[in-house]
């Protein structure tokens, strides 16, 4: 190879590296930091309008019977009025994480529903408790953070607990268990082991 027609990899570092004769650098920045600023607030809408109740609960075929289940339970209506919605619960808070997690979540239930691994509310409950296997797991596995997320768990709210609770929720303070152990479907119909 000579230098006069040197290889793809040496002429795109030459383009990437070389000023431009047609744009500013000033040019370039601009057009830069719109490409940006569209990309940031277009992820953020994204990550918005797909963390709705009503997008879990609609934009999914299977997903209608878990979200008329969320609806009825303590964390979609209870005494406070203080509501968990899907995101609360199933998607971690915390950039860049939860990108990861959502792309990853969603590529799996957009297969899943093209499958139609859980078209019908029939097919669904027979795998209600794989998928509540699994979600248990990753809370054990992440000592629960999404519950500990809105929960507190300190020496000081449990001393105002009922007393029969106070141990079990001492040792889970102490490392020795996690929220999801005890509080199997708290948010939907918790599955028959």
């Amino acid at each position: 190879m000579s230098l006069d027609n040197p290889g793809f990899i040496r002429r795109t570092w030459r383009g990437l590296t070389t000023p431009s004769g047609r744009w500013s650098v000033l040019a370039l920045l601009v057009m830069g930091a719109l490409i940006g600023f569209v990309a940031v607030v277009g992820t953020q809408v994204m990550v918005h309008v797909t963390g709705t109740d009503q997008f879990c609960g609609t934009a999914c075929h299977s997903m209608q019977w878990v979200a008329a289940e969320h609806k009825q339970s303590v964390h979609g209506a209870n005494r406070t009025g203080v509501k968990a919605g899907c995101h609360d619960c199933h998607i971690p808070h915390d950039y860049p994480y939860l990108l990861v997690y959502k792309a990853k979540a969603g590529i799996k239930d957009a297969i899943g529903e093209m499958r139609g691994v859980i078209s019908t509310e029939e097919k669904f409950n027979k795998e209600r408790l794989n998928m509540a296997k699994h979600v248990w797991e990753e809370y054990q596995g992440n000592n629960s953070r999404a519950c500990r997320h809105c929960h507190q768990f300190s020496k000081e709210v449990i001393a105002k607990q009922k007393e029969e609770v106070r141990p079990i929720h001492e040792a889970v303070l102490a490392g020795n268990g996690t929220c999801v152990d005890c509080h199997k479907g708290v948010g939907h119909k918790a599955p028959v082991e």
